[in-house]
């Protein structure tokens, strides 16, 4: 069982910057301007394990090193430093370590195997001036979860402006390093080598991509094909993944994905999304299909970096203890982006 003592009443501010340093102490809270200096918050985590009261990142951020069917709780404080009522959402996020920053993921990109496991006693807080409140964060690791160490962020959450135009969302995190023990097997993984573009019989077009199961999990995968013409603005797709492809660890086969339009030769510049489970990965190749049956040159894939979900950032700059906290503006342009995409989107025929 876990004991658990006061982690200190020292607040993450929403304040401008990016989750990338180590925490600093010497840091000191400055009031949030992420909105103008109104409608702001802060969120700081209330207790840590009595375990790790010498480890300084424990007082700042979710830390554990847990077994495979263990439980625990935290409890997460948000404070109003607004003269306002607020209006604060609290949800589990996706996070990563990359280039020697802590990410976290964009929004309405939460999804992850940690995520999963976690859950809020309250998903929406309401704050009148000045006020406090709490919820309890557990997470719950699963008897067959895979040993490794899984990266997160709880998020407290605030938007304003409900129009087309510019959104306001304010943001502040706390991170969540977990490390799994045991002997389970590894997590899944894969990994696409080469796409190569063919016609069958008829002249329809495919996509064969060469998938390696680098993983300690068996993959069942799906996915989905997008191509955008090397040159020129004709795109196509997204088309299905054929399903059936299962493979065990350690080993390679063929995905296939047959193209439902009728398209020219290429280069087409080649974009795979595939998922197995909470795990999944992009990558990108250039395919060229043969002009009668049969098939085109290989292309290398290569993970593709811009995987997630793609939102404008912007808002105030500054960081505050680690920068673990800060606000995004978000352009609600999706719709646009979105509508624009489908009117250039189609097949070259």
């Amino acid at each position: 069982m876990h004991k658990y003592i006061p982690a200190g009443a020292l607040c993450l501010l929403a304040l401008g910057g990016s989750i990338s340093a180590p925490p600093s102490a010497t840091a000191s809270p400055r009031a949030a301007e992420g909105t103008g200096g109104s409608n702001s918050f802060s969120v700081r985590l209330v207790d840590i394990p009595a375990s790790l009261v010498n480890d300084t990142r424990a007082h700042f951020y979710v830390i554990d090193d847990l077994r495979p069917g263990t439980t625990i709780r935290r409890r997460v404080e948000v404070a109003n430093t607004s003269s306002g009522p607020v209006r604060v959402t609290m949800y589990p996020g996706a996070a990563e370590i990359r280039n020697g920053s802590f990410i976290g993921a964009p929004l309405g990109s939460r999804r992850s195997e940690l995520t999963s496991w976690t859950s809020l006693s309250s998903n929406r807080l309401v704050l009148s001036a000045h006020s406090k409140a709490r919820t309890t964060v557990t997470i719950h690791v699963p008897g067959d979860a895979a040993p490794g160490e899984r990266y997160g962020v709880i998020w407290a959450q605030m938007s304003s402006g409900n129009g087309p135009g510019v959104t306001l969302v304010n943001r502040a995190g706390i991170r969540v390093y977990l490390s799994v023990e045991g002997h389970n097997p590894p997590p899944t993984r894969f990994s696409v080598s080469t796409m190569t573009g063919e016609r069958d019989r008829t002249g329809r077009a495919i996509v064969r991509a060469q998938v390696h199961n680098t993983g300690g999990r068996a993959l069942d995968l799906k996915g989905t094909l997008n191509l955008s013409k090397v040159k020129g603005s004709v795109s196509a797709g997204p088309y299905a993944v054929q399903l059936g492809t299962t493979l065990a660890p350690g080993e390679s086969e063929p995905v296939t994905v047959p193209v439902t339009d009728q398209l020219a030769n290429g280069p087409w510049n080649a974009r795979l999304h595939l998922e197995s489970g909470m795990y999944d990965g992009t990558y990108s190749a250039r395919v060229t299909f043969p002009a009668h049956s049969g098939y085109g040159p290989s292309g290398r894939a290569h993970t593709d970096a811009g995987s997630s979900d793609s939102v404008l950032y912007g808002g105030a700059a500054g960081a505050v203890l680690a920068s673990i906290a800060f606000p995004v503006a978000v352009m609600s342009w999706r719709r646009r982006r979105r509508q624009q995409a489908q009117g250039a989107a189609g097949a070259e025929r």
